[in-house]
């Protein structure tokens, strides 16, 4: 009884295993093809269904290093993976011929009728199925697009430019028409095997792909093999073509965020909120003439210099005499006039608060609504600032700093907050004006500081040494 219930265990432990090591190809096949999924999923929703690479998305440095962490993550899963798989499904085969053969003597019936012998695998693994060629197939139509696999005619692609069809049309334009220049910009077009030999880019070299020479010594070599290219010439057109339609889409849209705001400000205090406060504020209402002491101070200072102008040039008989009376009637009739120059200047004040609003409205509204200009935008910033010259990025930021954090600022921010302050009808607080003064320029200067120290360094230390020397 011992002796078999021995045997019982080490047949249900064996069976166990057994079963296990046969669901293990599966199990290692089935998270290589999730972690395919995950890399398929991030190259539609971030990339529009190009591979993950600078080439392709219009982020930041910081937002392409987060991409490219998860893309070697996700392809180091399926390598893994596809080992395990291929390791396992060599020892499930093997373990087929071997277990078929193991015969283990038991007691009482066996499963085949002869009450001698039963295999400890009842059921030998069956080939892969179409399902497992599906999944290595989707897997495979994701490794290559980074250069990975044994794909012998990959499909080519066009990164961030149109290719040209014989009748003149762009690849991805149906139409046959000019093609949108968010296409240009952000859109990898697949072209068939014999509309290009080969791809344009590597993008699988920006994986983790490191060499013993210096990158940009590599760098070089890939600028004349392109040179070299027989196609060179009609990259460089398509590439002029993107740059021109990034170009045309960011003035477009900078003049669409100055000039909406503007027209919005200039309709709403014309014909929205005008005459609203006009008709509030009119001289029979009865409304205060001041918004504040300030103004109320400058009327009074005015009406004064207009009698003692008005008493000095009868002294000097550039005048004829007046009498009391006529000087104070004089005086009434200015002061009517200063009334309602103030009551204008007040109902202006009012109006510039909510018609402001509107044209803040606007220009957020314009943004939430343009997310691809704006990324298209932040792109050409991007190269047209990190394009200058090493002196001229030097200059431009001792311009800057210079004028907003340097010895002369103050005076710079205080004529603007009296502006502000005087555009809103508000009096200028002089205690606040000081306080903003001694903290933001500081404030300013330590974010310029840091940015230097973080960012430009990093990308251009030249233009870091450049601008230490010239601002010494």
């Amino acid at each position: 009884m011992r002796t078999s219930s021995v045997l019982n265990s080490l047949k249900r432990y064996f069976r166990r295993s057994n079963a296990w090591l046969a669901n293990t190809p599966d199990r290692a096949l089935q998270e290589a093809y999730e972690a395919a999924q995950m890399i398929r999923e991030m190259e539609e929703k971030h990339f529009n269904g190009n591979p993950v690479s600078p080439a392709s998305g219009l982020y930041g440095k910081s937002a392409q290093d987060y991409f490219q962490a998860e893309l070697k993550k996700y392809l180091d899963i399926i390598k893994v993976r596809l080992a395990e798989f291929r390791t396992s499904s060599s020892i499930v085969r093997f373990s087929d011929v071997v277990t078929a053969e193991i015969e283990v003597p038991v007691n009482g019936p066996s499963p085949s009728g002869n009450g001698a012998i039963a295999t400890i695998q009842d059921q030998p693994q069956d080939t892969p199925t179409d399902p497992n060629l599906d999944r290595l197939s989707y897997i495979d139509s994701v490794l290559v697009r980074y250069g990975i696999g044994t794909s012998r005619n990959p499909p080519a692609m066009v990164i961030t430019t149109a290719q040209e069809t014989g009748n003149g049309s762009k690849v991805g334009d149906r139409n046959g028409g000019y093609t949108n220049p968010f296409n240009l910009l952000s859109g990898a077009v697949d072209v068939p095997p014999d509309a290009s030999s080969k791809p344009k880019k590597d993008v699988g070299s920006f994986v983790d792909k490191t060499g013993v020479l210096p990158r940009s010594i590599l760098r070089t070599v890939d600028r004349i093999k392109r040179e070299l290219d027989p196609q060179a010439e009609q990259e460089v057109v398509n590439s002029f073509r993107s740059s021109k339609a990034r170009t045309v889409v960011s003035l477009r849209f900078i003049l669409l965020l100055i000039i909406i705001p503007l027209l919005t400000q200039q309709v709403a205090k014309n014909f929205i909120v005008g005459p609203i406060v006009d008709q509030f504020r009119s001289p029979e209402s009865n409304t205060t003439i001041f918004l504040n002491a300030e103004m109320e101070d400058e009327a009074r200072e005015e009406l004064s210099r207009y009698e003692d102008r008005l008493r000095f040039e009868m002294l000097i008989g550039k005048i004829p005499p007046m009498t009391e009376e006529e000087i104070i009637s004089a005086n009434q009739e200015k002061a009517a006039e200063i009334e309602d120059e103030y009551r204008r200047l007040s109902s202006d004040a009012i109006k510039n608060v909510f018609s402001d609003m509107f044209a803040v409205a606007a220009f957020t509204l314009v943004l939430l609504s343009s997310k691809r200009e704006v990324a298209v935008l932040k792109v050409f910033i991007d190269e047209l600032v990190y394009g200058l010259s090493d002196s001229a990025k030097a200059f431009i930021i001792i311009l800057f700093t210079d004028i907003f954090v340097g010895f002369h600022s103050p005076h710079g921010w205080e004529v603007i907050l009296e502006g502000i302050s005087r555009h809103f009808g508000l009096p200028a607080n002089r205690e606040f004006i000081f306080i903003f003064i001694a903290t933001f320029p500081v404030i300013l200067d330590t974010v310029f500081k840091y940015w230097i120290f973080r960012y430009l360094n990093r990308i251009s230390p030249s233009a870091v040494a450049t601008y230490r020397n010239m601002n010494e």
